[in-house]
């Protein structure tokens, strides 16, 4: 099983970056494949720096597991922004979210499980997870 790390990252003032695809449609945290012989936080580092032009600082893991078909599955975590301003590069699209924007726009499948988490961490004064 191939692992894909999904960044929930966030700014200075907490809101969550989200990615819009054209193909698949929809809304999706930004990340990508772990390469072989690659940690999963250095994967989400360098996919990042790819697709965003964002150096980030990876913190813990967040959500479930998300099988994405067969032979994918889907790992989120949090990132928060050290340098740059994210630019969309391989995205239509890039929006700042607020926590009780999350649900303002269309998540892909795979993406929803670990926003859900998000949301319900968000909901519940004195967790630091989310």
């Amino acid at each position: 099983m191939r692992v894909v790390v999904a960044a929930v990252l966030r700014d200075g003032d907490g809101r969550v970056l989200a990615a819009r695809r054209d193909s698949p449609p929809g809304w999706e945290l930004p990340g990508g494949k772990v390469e072989p012989g690659e940690s999963e936080r250095a994967a989400l580092v360098r996919e990042l720096r790819e697709e965003l032009g964002v150096a980030v600082d990876i913190g813990s893991r967040v959500g479930p597991d998300v099988p994405i078909g067969p032979d994918l599955l889907l790992r989120g975590w949090t990132a928060v922004l050290a340098d740059g301003e994210p630019t969309a590069t391989e995205h239509a699209e890039l929006r700042w979210l607020a926590p009780d924007e999350l649900d303002t726009v269309a998540w892909l499948p795979a993406d929803r499980p670990i926003v859900a988490d998000l949301t319900d961490h968000t909901a519940r004064p004195g967790d630091s997870r989310a």
